[in-house]
């Protein structure tokens, strides 16, 4: 089956579609990716790459087209609206010319933020007369008003109209989370085009040796009880709640707090960490891909810092499948699906979203526990991921839902 892959962002930027991408080669499928050129999180287009003009390559099998598109910059609220239009704009200026000799069965759309990003897919797909499925992993107007995007009503009648249209013109509708049901379906998503199919993750490292940088902070990591985030720092995450928690904490030692990545609110909780003298935390940039299961491995406890928010509490992040496939126990700072899956899963504690006290209570309570105990949360992850999350399965069914569509 040949098959167009359409997504703003793909490697080498961290995001749960590079895994799926290689996933599907590695099961037969002919794979092609138009994608943007990359700049997240930093807002800079990486080296290499330049943002004006078509670029191809190859990655490990994959025809990858890259669009040009306007960096993210700082992250602002105006260089989002032109980073998220640029990629449309290529997408339906340049979309079709680039990937003029090539056919397709089917597109396939990963549809983090920008949503919108499906409309030039959808204009090809129509034109080449091709089904097109897309993956929803974030819910518009929804995320809009979550982040404080836009306040305008005007122009979010305007954007709930579009989402309207993308997914009554989607011929199958996956998403994320079974919290997304509803308001898929009440914004035109027929009920039997909407299917579940949760994020998922591969299990084996790819990598087992990694650089100086990341075996020192393996080391370091090792040597405390130690609480792991590894992730985009931004307002989502509700790492404040973390650095607040560890402050309070100060006077254990032997607790240390790990923060690894980076994004719009890593300069802030850098000064915040400063400001307190806080010893007890410490921040990393961004770990290989590749490289980061060492630093799992290492961890104590992984934690999934979450803000309270209406959207988020229907939201499972891709995060919590990772950590679950590291057979650590897990912390939830959060509400909602990420909080009921982690209980299901009895693969660690949650606590309440934004709640600086009762995460330090539940970060003392974890340190309390035997190791035969902590292990049993990590045992309990690793089973719970493999039966409901494993990559290699979701994709088989991945590939499944797609024949599904085609001529007989």
């Amino acid at each position: 089956m040949k098959i167009l892959l359409w997504t703003q962002y793909f490697w080498p930027e961290h995001f749960h579609i590079n895994e799926v991408a290689l996933s599907l080669v590695e099961a037969g499928e002919d794979l092609t990716l138009l994608t943007g050129k990359p700049n997240y999180p930093g807002g800079a287009i990486f080296p290499g790459y330049k943002a004006v003009g078509v670029q191809r390559e190859v990655h490990q099998g994959m025809d990858v087209v890259r669009l040009p598109l306007r960096p993210r910059r700082l992250g602002r609220a105006r260089d989002l609206a032109l980073n998220y239009l640029s990629f449309i704009v290529s997408g339906c200026l340049l979309g079709p010319f680039a990937m003029r000799k090539k056919r397709f069965d089917v597109v396939f759309v990963y549809a983090p933020s920008p949503l919108l990003q499906a409309l030039p897919a959808l204009f090809f797909a129509w034109i080449r007369g091709i089904p097109l499925v897309l993956w929803v992993q974030d819910l518009w107007p929804e995320a809009l008003v979550s982040t404080g995007f836009v306040r305008n009503k005007l122009l979010l009648g305007v954007v709930e109209r579009v989402v309207r249209f993308i997914y009554r013109h989607a011929d199958l509708l996956l998403i994320s989370s079974e919290g997304f049901r509803a308001s898929v379906q009440q914004r035109g998503g027929s009920p039997e085009k909407i299917i579940y199919h949760p994020n998922s993750s591969g299990m084996a490292p790819t990598k087992t040796v990694v650089n100086n940088s990341c075996q020192q902070m393996v080391e370091e990591i090792g040597q405390h009880f130690s609480i792991v985030y590894a992730g985009n720092m931004g307002t989502v995450q509700s790492l404040d709640t973390v650095v607040a928690a560890a402050r309070l904490l100060q006077h254990r030692p032997d607790i240390r707090f790990y923060l690894i990545g980076g994004g719009t609110q890593a300069k802030c909780l850098a000064e915040q960490i400063s400001r307190f003298g806080l010893i007890n935390i410490r921040m990393h940039a961004w770990i290989a891909a590749d490289e980061i299961h060492a630093v799992y491995a290492a961890a104590s406890v992984l934690l999934v810092p979450l803000k309270d928010d209406l959207l988020i509490r229907h939201t499972i992040p891709n995060k919590l499948q990772v950590y679950m496939a590291a057979a650590k126990p897990i912390i939830v700072s959060g509400n909602g699906e990420v909080a009921r899956t982690l209980v299901q899963a009895d693969a660690g504690l949650a606590c309440a979203a934004g709640d600086v006290h009762a995460l330090a209570q539940t970060v003392l309570r974890m340190r309390g526990m035997t190791p035969d105990q902590l292990s049993r949360f990590g045992a309990h992850g690793k089973a719970y991921f493999q039966q409901h999350f494993e990559l290699r399965r979701k994709t088989l069914t991945l590939v499944q839902l797609m024949r599904s569509l085609l001529p007989q």
